[in-house]
């Protein structure tokens, strides 16, 4: 005899309800969250301040006609290098030879007047003690040897003017450098008021000079004394396409007074720079640094210090300053507030907050919230990170799992705790400086605010 309908289905409801229940009593609850952690150390931190500097050239000359006269030839090709002594521009000469010629024809008539003058003056005074003789003919004759000899040195001095306004014809190099286009064609009237006719300006070596605070100058001051001063610092530059340029300078000049409408002290170093390939006839020679163009200038102390460091992305911060995830000897998470030292984009120099042997949340911190315990393991090395001396272990603190993963799945919350875990998540995230940012845009970059973390986390 079939059951009736009511049993069937009823049993099929039964079965299906044993059939979806079942596993979820069988499912293991999920453990604390991973975290990676590094131990702070002590590190070989490189002082590096940097600062927006201006290149310039060394030598800078506006070429300028110094007669008037018409221009016959160009002789260099525009955006090349020249050379100290090269002939740039030829003018006019016709004009100037003639007129040192009629000044030669000056020197030599008068040469002649002063000779005669001459003559008569020994012969007036030769004839001064005989009865022939008289007092005023030698005094005449002194008076005209003396006008001649005058009249002499005025042709002569003419004559030197002529043949240097002939060698103005002759326009060439006072440095070498790289010359820009002609300002004026040939064929074209130039005169002292014609303005430039090109510009020079040297290549090897180079200028870079930047604004100091006056207090951040003080601070470079002290922090060097002891080191051989501003002279044992090295400059570097990083070019307008974020390159780190291969060349190293020195500081050679200091403004002696403080601007007073920007409270900044220039500073200028010198750097070399050198080609970039070998010079080829007729090329333009191409080298790295621009006149004009602005850098990045980086003035670093020649010898490292040690210092207390961290990776710069466990660094966040609020309205109350820089803090930390710190992981204690019981797995939980403690908030630690923190002061920064000199630091670099890469580590963050502790001056104080921490103490050496304790570990610091770097991967994960988005799951970390003061008060829960975590499960803490080796922090993942940053992709492509320079290699920096004497760096802190990553090596987990003792009796920390060293084979505990990296990340672990996170417990299934209802949908509501779901949705304040991930606001919170993404909030911690953006709390975390890039490794490329500059240590101040680093160290202010805006982070979750503890109470919020704190609350959301007693919340859960």
């Amino acid at each position: 005899m079939r059951p009736p309908a009511c049993c069937r289905k009823f049993a099929a409801a039964l079965a299906l309800l044993l059939v979806t229940t079942v596993p979820g009593h069988a499912q293991m609850p999920a453990g604390p969250p991973s975290v990676g952690v590094v131990r702070v150390q002590q590190t070989a931190i490189t002082e590096t301040s940097e600062f927006v500097g201006r290149i310039q050239s060394i030598d800078r000359v506006a070429l300028t006609a110094r007669v008037t006269a018409f221009m016959d030839q160009r002789l260099f090709t525009e955006g090349s290098e020249v050379q100290q002594g090269d002939l740039l521009y030829r003018l006019e000469r016709a004009p100037f030879e003639a007129a040192v010629q009629q000044q030669e024809a000056a020197v030599a008539d008068a040469s002649a007047r002063l000779a005669n003058a001459n003559i008569q003056l020994a012969r007036a005074q030769s004839l001064l003690n005989t009865p022939a003789g008289q007092r005023s003919v030698v005094d005449d004759s002194t008076a005209n040897q003396r006008s001649q000899a005058a009249q002499l040195l005025s042709a002569q001095a003419q004559l030197q003017v002529a043949q240097i306004n002939l060698a103005y014809t002759e326009i060439k190099a006072p440095v070498s450098g790289k010359i820009s286009r002609t300002n004026i064609t040939v064929g074209n009237v130039v005169s002292p008021s014609s303005g430039p006719l090109a510009v020079i300006v040297s290549q090897d070596p180079m200028y870079v000079s930047f604004p100091v605070a006056s207090r951040v100058l003080t601070d470079l001051q002290k922090r060097y004394a002891d080191k051989g001063g501003m002279s044992a610092v090295v400059v570097k530059l990083r070019l307008p396409n974020n390159a780190v340029y291969s060349q190293q300078g020195k500081i050679d000049y200091t403004e002696p007074t403080v601007s007073t409408t920007t409270d900044t002290v220039l500073l200028r170093a010198r750097i070399a720079n050198p080609a970039l390939h070998p010079a080829e006839n007729g090329q333009p020679v191409e080298r790295a640094l621009l006149d004009g163009a602005f850098v990045t200038v980086s003035v670093e102390g020649i010898q490292p210090v040690m210092a207390m460091g961290i990776p710069r992305k466990s660094v966040l911060s609020d309205q109350q300053g820089d803090y930390v995830y710190v992981v204690g000897e019981d797995k939980k998470v403690e908030l630690r507030r923190v002061q920064l030292g000199q630091s670099t984009p890469i580590t963050a120099v502790i001056a104080s907050g921490l103490k050496e042997g304790e570990l610091v949340v770097v991967d994960g911190i988005q799951r970390a919230r003061p008060g829960i315990e975590v499960n803490p393991g080796p922090a993942s090395p940053p992709p492509n990170a320079p290699p920096v001396s004497g760096a802190a272990s990553n090596a987990p603190a003792a009796g920390a799992p060293a084979s505990a993963p990296a990340t672990a799945p996170a417990p299934s919350k209802p949908s509501s705790d779901a949705s304040a875990s991930a606001s919170t998540s993404g909030a911690a995230t953006s709390g975390a400086p890039t490794s490329g940012a500059s240590p101040a845009a680093s160290t202010s970059a805006s982070g979750p605010s503890p109470s919020g973390q704190a609350s959301t986390a007693a919340g859960k």
